[in-house]
């Protein structure tokens, strides 16, 4: 079984926040589906079956800091290796509609990576990075926490459009050649 959980912080507050943008992925692709997310080990999850397999969705509700709990304990419960998690993320050094796949590192900074590091005890986890840009000009934390602007949504709602074939890609497809296909110029929003 996979498992692919949207970064995000729960509540009205957060809504189509930057940092917001995995729960913003993992919302398009059940958005027209007749399902519900049940709350679980403070995580709203699905579990769907795509092309023979069954995988979960997942938003940790425990805040961006702390989602490696979250995430460790969904792993343990359903028994899922880290080669079979894909985590869905914001990425600063990036910049708005850009997109890349990467199967194992650092947080470079992100602290809901490193807590998913920290709980899983291991680096090599996959993950899609969604580009949010950086204002030098504007605190860190208030950037993050900021909304995106409407030329910023026009790129983050063309994303959609191709992101629920990454999940689906994820579930059924070897991991480097998506990669390949992916990281490539084409997936760049201009």
């Amino acid at each position: 079984m996979k498992l692919i959980v949207g970064l995000g912080n729960p509540g009205r507050d957060y809504e189509n926040t930057r940092h917001n943008i995995g729960f913003m992925i993992i919302d398009n692709y059940v958005k027209d589906k007749n399902i519900r997310f049940t709350n679980k080990f403070n995580g709203l999850s699905i579990k769907m079956y795509y092309n023979d397999q069954y995988f979960i969705l997942l938003k940790p509700l425990s805040f961006m800091n702390l989602s490696g709990e979250v995430v460790r304990k969904y792993c343990s419960y359903y028994k899922i290796n880290p080669e079979d998690i894909l985590i869905i993320q914001d990425d600063l050094d990036m910049p708005v509609g850009k997109i890349k796949l990467k199967f194992k590192g650092s947080s470079g900074g992100h602290n809901g990576i490193q807590n998913i590091i920290d709980n899983m005890n291991t680096s090599e986890i996959k993950r899609f990075k969604l580009g949010i840009g950086n204002n030098k000009n504007i605190d860190k934390r208030d950037y993050v926490l900021g909304k995106f602007s409407s030329n910023e949504m026009e790129k983050i709602n063309k994303i959609m459009e191709f992101s629920n074939n990454i999940i689906d890609d994820f579930i059924t497809s070897d991991f480097n050649k998506m990669m390949s296909k992916y990281n490539g110029e084409i997936y760049e929003i201009k």
